[in-house]
């Protein structure tokens, strides 16, 4: 929780002048006891109605004073806790939006929306109490006990036994819960992966009738976090019964004693009702600092958990070896590459070795699962590679800033993702210089001019997820997306899997005319889309099979051979 406290930097003189106004206020709030003492003894008992009202003014300026404090102190404190929110929930999209594909994969997205939204409310909430009450409430308490003190030390023993019970009583539920409001926010976790996948998986869980599976589901992680809430719950609501039982105890014994005394002329009235006070003003901060403890544990959960993804460090590549280094200017290669995802049990490639040079148009092509998608991503280096080289323009992908290098690179990945907002502004994502000229011609080549000039231009509304678009329709606007960056590497992993086989024809006969001339990577499993390539790759479990041309595959690549058999007429062979 440490180094959060950096985020408040900002915000320092609202952090110290919140827990200020609060103090300035509890001391008010200490001589009201006094002056009610006053009252009692030499207005009332003397019949003085001039000292009454003069000590009841006194009551309402203190009162006054102290809200305008009050008021004063919660301003600085709301300040302080929403801005410090805030540069929180920024550090964490800015941490977020620069972990790598293994790191967030390791994370998880539903853990990483709770840091973002549920802990970052929870440690505002707890910054703002505390700013209020962590100094306030204890001043009050040992505040009052000095004050008892001046009014009569043998009543005031009482105080001084009955602090160190309730500080024991605090303190115990306080270590039992802290660890507890972890394990609350494991299972919110659960809870919120389950909801994300029910909400994104509606269609498929609805198609598969399992929709009662699916709340079965729900209800388990729910009811294991409502057990959970209820327990920790059941210990937390100890806390106000418990200290009520020891203040109360300790008023009883005060007007007892106090009794005596006031009996023997050793105390007045006035004083009896002072001590009172006291003790109500004690019981009543210790149940707010019992309320603050709960939430600052709380927040000290949320706060260990959000400190947790701010200090991750990105998964680092192994060092490239020298003797790999690359010699040539190839626009892609690869040599004896390797990858395995972190904690997987099997390689996912397996020394892959294969050059591609400038304008050249390779295909990749293999079974689900055979790493092909793995393979490409290892070109803008979205993953490192765990051994050999991959290298563009003849230096190594390790060597690049990342801006440098996918900036040289233009990828429509298997999944085609499209952001609310206009089509312009989805365009723009792949060059942001781009003139309206250049996002029409990007569109033409990728055969989705006609689509966005139905919907009404560059400003036509793309919804959330491009959900008022067909699924060929998305994959035609994230290629014109990756081509308005005139990308000197293209990557199209199976960017063409919706598309008709006539606009599929037509987008590749455009991709061969591109005037710049890009290496155009290619993964399909379709036989049609690469066969036309300068150079195929066959993948079969993470090993290249097959290289070379189609005509040499069909020859010496069974893998590749019956892949075209199961998809091409005799004739086509």
């Amino acid at each position: 929780m440490k180094n959060l406290l950096k985020y408040m930097k900002q915000y320092r003189v609202q952090a110290v002048l919140g827990p200020f106004f609060k103090l300035t206020e509890a001391l008010f709030e200490l001589f009201v006891p006094l002056v009610v003492a006053d009252i009692i003894d030499q207005g009332i008992g003397n019949g003085d109605k001039s000292f009454i009202i003069s000590r009841g003014i006194l009551m309402a300026v203190l009162g006054i004073v102290g809200f305008i404090c009050a008021l004063t102190a919660q301003y600085f404190a709301a300040n302080a806790s929403v801005g410090f929110a805030a540069n929180l929930r920024l550090a964490l999209f800015k941490k977020i939006n620069g972990l790598n594909y293994t790191d967030l994969d390791t994370v998880g997205t539903s853990t990483l929306i709770t840091r973002m939204t549920g802990d970052v409310n929870t440690v505002q909430t707890g910054v703002n109490l505390a700013l209020r009450l962590l100094l306030r409430s204890p001043f009050i308490v040992f505040g009052a006990m000095i004050m008892a003190f001046t009014v009569d030390t043998e009543s005031a023993l009482i105080f001084l036994a009955s602090i160190p019970i309730l500080a024991v009583i605090v303190v115990a539920v306080m270590a039992i819960t802290v660890p507890l409001y972890k394990r609350i926010q494991q299972k919110l976790d659960r809870v919120t992966l389950n909801t994300r996948e029910s909400l994104k998986g509606v269609r498929v869980i609805r198609a598969y009738r399992q929709e009662q599976d699916s709340v079965e589901g729900f209800e388990q992680n729910n009811n294991e976090l409502t057990t959970m809430q209820k327990f920790v719950g059941r210990i937390s609501a100890l806390m106000n019964p418990l200290t009520y039982v020891v203040v109360n105890t300790a008023v009883i014994l005060i007007i007892w004693v106090g009794g005596k005394r006031v009996y023997a002329g050793d105390l007045t009235q006035g004083q009896i009702v002072a001590l009172y006070n006291y003790m109500s003003q004690i019981l009543i901060e210790l149940v707010k600092l019992a309320n603050m403890i709960m939430t600052v544990n709380k927040a000290l959960a949320s706060g260990s958990r959000i400190s947790n993804v701010l200090s991750m460090e990105n998964h680092v590549d192994t060092p490239t070896d020298k003797a790999l280094l690359p010699e040539s200017g190839h626009a892609v290669e690869f040599r004896n590459v390797g990858f395995t995802y972190l904690k997987a049990g099997e390689a996912s490639l397996i020394d892959i070795s294969f050059t591609a040079n400038k304008g050249e148009r390779i295909g990749i092509i293999g079974a689900t699962g055979s790493g092909k998608s793995t393979l490409v991503n290892l070109i803008p280096h979205l993953y490192g590679a765990t051994s050999g080289l991959v290298a563009v323009f003849g230096r190594d992908v390790k060597d690049y800033p990342d801006d440098e290098l996918r900036s040289k690179i233009g990828i429509v990945l298997q999944k085609s993702v499209l952001f609310k907002g206009t089509v312009r502004e989805n365009l723009l994502l792949g060059g942001k210089t781009a003139t309206d000229e250049e996002l029409w011609a990007a569109l033409r080549s990728a055969q989705a001019d006609e689509i966005v000039e139905k919907k009404g231009g560059l400003e036509a509304e793309i919804e959330q997820n491009g959900r008022n678009l067909s699924g060929g329709q998305r994959q035609r606007l994230c290629i014109a997306r990756a081509l308005v960056g005139n990308p000197e590497i293209l990557i199209l992993d199976d960017s063409a899997s919706a598309l008709d086989f006539k606009t599929e024809a037509d987008l590749r006969k455009a991709m061969a005319e591109l005037p710049q001339k890009p290496t155009v990577i290619t993964v399909s499993q379709r036989v049609s889309s690469v066969m036309n390539a300068d150079r195929i790759i066959v993948l079969d479990d993470g090993e290249a099979v097959g290289y070379g041309r189609h005509d040499e595959l069909l020859e010496s690549c069974e893998v590749y051979a019956d892949i075209c058999r199961s998809q091409l007429e005799k004739e086509e062979l």
